[in-house]
């Protein structure tokens, strides 16, 4: 255990019982803990494994290769449809825990097998991803915008992709590319 996590485990009223739960099920399987995004994280050699985290409804396991999980009991959720290589198993009850202990090792075990043999997610292309009429107007309109935004890593440029496309209506779309384009042309992500 390490005591820079303790606070995580102390603040989570809500969830106490099952976080420590998870906690104990996750060092069982003879990985690091870390604290990682103000998060209970563990890893080996250094490498993501699984997360613990607590929402209001629910607290769970985040797998960060979650998608390369054979997932034998269909358990695994993607949180929306954008993740690609991350999955969840949520949990309402710290019973549910108790009850799916086995289980639970045997995922973060299998988690680690996959992390030693060096497998990856193959993460969809930036190119894949379609470039609402909107934004695609500005990049043929600015050629700076258009280098600035080529110029960004690309999960600042997904980032940016899908928070234009999610918008349903073109106005929005419209004041949302508007609103960034300083932001693309000082060479800056979505959240930078």
């Amino acid at each position: 255990m390490n005591p820079k996590v303790d606070f995580y485990f102390n603040k989570a009223k809500k969830w106490q019982e099952a976080v420590n739960l998870l906690r104990t099920i996750a060092l069982d399987c003879g990985l690091t803990e870390e604290l990682k995004w103000g998060c209970p994280c563990y890893t080996l050699n250094g490498n993501n494994i699984v997360l613990i985290h607590d929402f209001k409804e629910y607290c769970a396991f985040l797998f960060f290769k979650g998608a390369l999980l054979k997932d034998k009991e269909t358990i695994l959720i993607q949180q929306t449809e954008n993740v690609q290589s991350s999955r969840q198993i949520r949990f309402t009850n710290a019973l549910q825990i108790v009850e799916m202990k086995a289980i639970l090792k045997a995922y973060i075990l299998e988690a680690i097998e996959i992390e030693k043999a060096g497998l990856k997610v193959e993460l969809k292309k930036t190119t894949e991803y379609a470039i609402p009429e909107e934004f695609q107007s500005k990049l043929d309109q600015i050629p700076d915008l258009k280098a600035a935004f080529e110029a960004l890593t690309p999960g600042r440029q997904r980032g940016y992709l899908l928070y234009f496309s999610s918008a349903k209506q073109s106005k929005t779309r419209e004041a949302r590319v508007e609103k960034y384009i300083p932001q693309i042309l000082s060479g800056k992500g979505l959240d930078d």
